[in-house]
């Protein structure tokens, strides 16, 4: 299966066909399907997994232990037919794992020291964010709690649906809407201070509260 395709597969437009294909592929002993999925979705679990465990090397070791496991049991993949959401809940249960060992901590508490980059600013409007304000932005990001942190991270920076985020953190849709409007309000409320309507103000409206 091409890149193209899995990049398809992951857009969500036949993410059924495509997922079932891949996997039977891979099921088969396809090697270059296997490294084809590997290419598409390591550097994106690699930044799941170092939001969990704080450290780079280990998150490293977590991806690949995924993926070793993943070729591991090959024969039995043919019936998943959403290899993201496989993907993304096996990495973070390794991690969460990984911490758990080291640590012995409970497993909720690694989500406090999760640290969410902004995603890459590319528009024009973006393009008018100070510097200033960008670390504010960041700043409010790291204020969230715990479980608006990690769902904020999905949702916005993985591009995840919350019908995804929720099957991976085994939680409901209801609740990952409700984390995102309480993530969303907070980091508002955290900027309200930062920031100034000129334009809202010149057209007569103001910010929504």
């Amino acid at each position: 299966m091409p890149i193209e395709a899995i990049a398809f597969m992951e857009s969500g437009n036949d993410i059924t066909n495509a997922s079932v294909q891949l996997m039977q592929q891979i099921a088969a002993g396809n090697e270059q399907s296997f490294r084809q999925l590997y290419n598409f979705y390591y550097k994106k679990l690699f930044y799941f997994a170092f939001a969990i465990v704080k450290i780079k090397e280990a998150a490293e070791e977590i991806v690949e232990d995924v993926f070793i496991k993943i070729w591991s049991i090959r024969q039995s993949l043919a019936g998943i037919h959403n290899i993201k959401v496989y993907l993304y809940t096996a990495t973070k249960n390794t991690s969460l794992n990984f911490l758990a060992k080291k640590a012995k901590e409970n497993l909720t508490q690694p989500f406090d020291c999760i640290n969410i980059d902004l995603a890459e600013i590319n528009s024009p409007e973006a393009l008018m964010i100070t510097a200033e304000l960008h670390k504010k932005i960041q700043h409010a990001i790291d204020e969230l709690p715990p479980r608006c942190k990690i769902i904020f991270k999905l949702v916005r920076e993985d591009k995840l649906k919350y019908k995804e985020v929720a099957e991976i953190l085994n939680i409901s849709v209801n609740t990952i809407d409700a984390q995102m409007a309480i993530a969303i309000k907070k980091i508002m409320s955290g900027l309200r201070s930062e920031i100034d309507y000129p334009l809202i103000r010149a057209k007569g409206l103001k910010p929504k509260e």
